[in-house]
């Protein structure tokens, strides 16, 4: 790696860093890409990738409690959570050589280390002893750039007052690296990531109870959809304390006791546990990354304000993924990479308008999964719209029946005067590989009444899409 001078330099080998990465090397563009702990960033290493391994584990431990219900019966069922662990370890070993492959086949150079801005075209790399073994050569030096991408992601944050040891206050990092279950877990937090890892130690046997903030679970959902999984959990042995403050957490000898406070009755009371989890959100990796230097602008939060096509307010500066704090989801640091990309080589792109956001797509994958886009049937009324609702349950829909996995529903909301898709929000069997049938027809502007009139394959789960929007204008057929 003689030559230090780029076209673009990437700080950061996320989702969105590596995409941005690719795209411009697609577009010619000379392109060097800085990484200090792992490519695949948290997503594909300490996120989506390994928790989704794991929570397949769990499908199939649950599946087999349920063997009477398809004849077939065990004396002594046992499971090891160890060899989950290993698998979804494996999983994400052989996605991280997938990304290393595809810097190498693009001819992208990898430097591992830190990267911090010295100006806005010059890139300071350090190769300290404490940087993870990367697929790159450990380099102290500078890199000349003719733009730059930060794309350095979040960490999760903590309750103030509240030190995680990584032992018994732990996060979803710490939880990725447990071999085995906790034998009584707290859960701080009802978003997608304290949801999803409730339903995996559930699934293995651990007593979980999770608290939130806010009046209901999964917050950012619409209120059906939130009740429904709320549901489920009860059903499957979950505790849920909503609209509970977390008062404090305190180490015992024993494990940890959690004190919360009913913010309705006042009413208080303490819980014991061997872990408890913090799934409370994340803060923004833009600090000691020399933003300042370069005169590029954080926000109150430290999170970088981009514009459509991701420029910062430093001409030649470009950000994306969760640093930018507009939708923190790996696939949309993707999308925001292509785009960066693009416009700094000087392709024509599709710019992503603030208003996009919300219609990106949205999904937990515990059980039953949960997959949304756009507005909540409570933000249209509140916009003003004047809306219809189709909602049809997967209890009508044959393939749900057949798989004995019958929760939940599919739940159109639609723009009365136009017919636009407003949003959509679905629980229940896989409906996360559901959802893009939705996003693209509200990328294509195609109404409720055309989705209807497209004619789905029976017996299938996509029906029920089908039938949601058929009754958009009271018309369902099987209900």
């Amino acid at each position: 790696m003689s030559n230090q001078n780029y076209d673009v330099v990437i700080i950061g080998g996320g989702p969105g860093g590596y995409v941005a990465a690719v795209r411009a090397a697609q577009l010619s563009q000379k392109v060097a890409i800085i990484e200090r702990e792992f490519l695949g960033g948290v997503c594909l290493n300490i996120g989506c990738v390994p928790t989704k391994s794991l929570l397949r584990n769990a499908e199939i431990v649950n599946l087999l409690r349920e063997g009477k219900d398809y004849g077939f019966a065990f004396e002594s069922l046992t499971v090891d959570y160890a060899v989950a662990q290993k698998r979804s370890r494996q999983v994400s070993d052989r996605l991280v050589k997938g990304v290393q492959f595809l810097m190498k086949k693009n001819k992208i150079d990898v430097y591992q280390g830190i990267g911090c801005l010295r100006t806005a075209t010059q890139v300071e790399v350090t190769a300290g002893p404490d940087v993870a073994a990367v697929s790159g050569q450990k380099f102290d030096g500078v890199l000349n750039a003719k733009n730059i991408i930060i794309a350095t992601g979040a960490t999760p944050r903590s309750l103030p007052g509240m030190q995680v040891d990584g032992v018994k206050i732990i996060t979803s990092r710490e939880a990725l690296e447990l071999t085995a279950v906790p034998r009584r877990l707290v859960v701080v937090g009802a978003g997608a990531i304290g949801m999803e890892f409730a339903y995996l130690f559930r699934s293995y046997g651990a007593a979980v109870t999770v608290i939130e903030m806010l009046p209901h679970v999964l917050p950012l959902e619409d209120d059906d959809t939130a009740a429904e999984v709320a549901r489920a959990f009860k059903k499957q042995g979950i505790a849920t304390l909503v609209d509970t403050r977390t008062a404090a957490v305190e180490p015992t000898v024993a494990g940890v006791t959690v004190r919360v406070k009913d913010q309705g009755t006042g009413a208080e009371q303490a819980i014991e546990a061997d872990v408890v989890l913090v799934a409370i959100g994340v803060a923004p990796n833009s600090q000691g990354i020399g933003l300042a230097a370069a005169g590029v602008q954080t926000d109150q939060r430290g999170f970088i304000p981009v514009d459509e096509t991701m420029r910062t307010n430093v001409p030649g500066i470009y950000a994306v993924g969760d640093v930018t704090g507009k939708l923190l989801l790996a696939h949309v640091a993707s999308a925001q990479g292509i785009v960066a990309a693009e416009h700094s080589a000087g392709h024509e792109t599709r710019p992503i308008r603030e208003a996009d956001y919300a219609f990106m797509p949205r999904a937990t994958y515990c059980h039953p999964q949960v997959a949304s886009l756009g507005l909540t049937e409570a933000q249209a009324q509140a916009q003003g719209y004047e809306i219809k609702v189709g909602k049809f349950p997967f209890l009508a829909n044959g393939k749900a029946l057949g798989l004995n996995d019958k929760d939940g529903f599919v739940k159109i909301i639609s723009d009365a005067r136009y017919g636009e898709i407003l949003g959509a929000h679905l629980v229940g069997p896989e409906v996360t590989e559901l959802l893009p049938e939705l996003v693209l027809a509200h990328t294509w502007e195609l109404t409720a009444a055309e989705i209807a009139r497209t004619v789905h394959a029976h017996p299938t789960l996509a029906e029920v899409i089908m039938e949601a929007a058929h009754a958009v204008e009271g018309q369902a057929i099987h209900v």
